[in-house]
């Protein structure tokens, strides 16, 4: 079985814009990262910067690209590790595949995989980073269309988890 990391979310919002969220850097940074620049389009850029004072290179996912699309169901792209881990970030690139389905007129099924991990210990940190790192995103898109934009001087820290049933 392909290692991965899977997510399943309910966001509180018509499909269209939850794909517009994940698609438009203007949407990108009301709930992803403070900053954005994607360009929806195969090989386009899709990167998201958190950290604004890190040097350029180590900001965030600075040279990650969008893999393929479906509008408005299924977005990947690819996807790198924050610097503390070094041979992942550096490494060969995981990947991430968010599908949308429409949950009645008001309301959108999110599932999120992230995959491509490799062995060995710094990939296992990685991958531990990343199954709660999904959580907060997730957590960040619910709030987003329910109480509005993320604050980054104050954001928001959800304690929910989207993981998917072992079955």
């Amino acid at each position: 079985m392909l290692r991965g990391i899977r997510k399943v979310a309910v966001v509180s919002a018509p499909r269209d814009e939850v794909w517009a969220a994940w698609t438009t850097p203007e949407a990108a940074r009301t709930f992803f990262a403070p900053a954005a620049h994607i360009e929806l389009a195969l090989g386009g850029a899709y990167e998201l910067l958190f950290d604004l004072e890190a040097p350029p290179g180590a900001q965030g996912s600075e040279g990650m690209r969008v893999l393929s699309y479906l509008p408005p169901e299924m977005l990947s792209f690819e996807w790198n590790a924050p610097p503390q881990f070094p041979t992942v970030r550096n490494g060969p690139r995981t990947w991430v595949v968010v599908r949308l389905d429409e949950y009645g007129s008001h309301a959108t099924w999110l599932w999120l995989s992230h995959l491509g991990w490799r062995e060995g210990e710094e990939w296992s940190a990685a991958f531990d980073y990343f199954a709660r790192a999904w959580d907060t995103v997730l957590g960040r898109l619910r709030q987003r269309f329910v109480s509005g934009p993320v604050d980054w001087d104050d954001p928001y820290r959800p304690t929910q988890s989207f993981d998917v049933p072992a079955e």
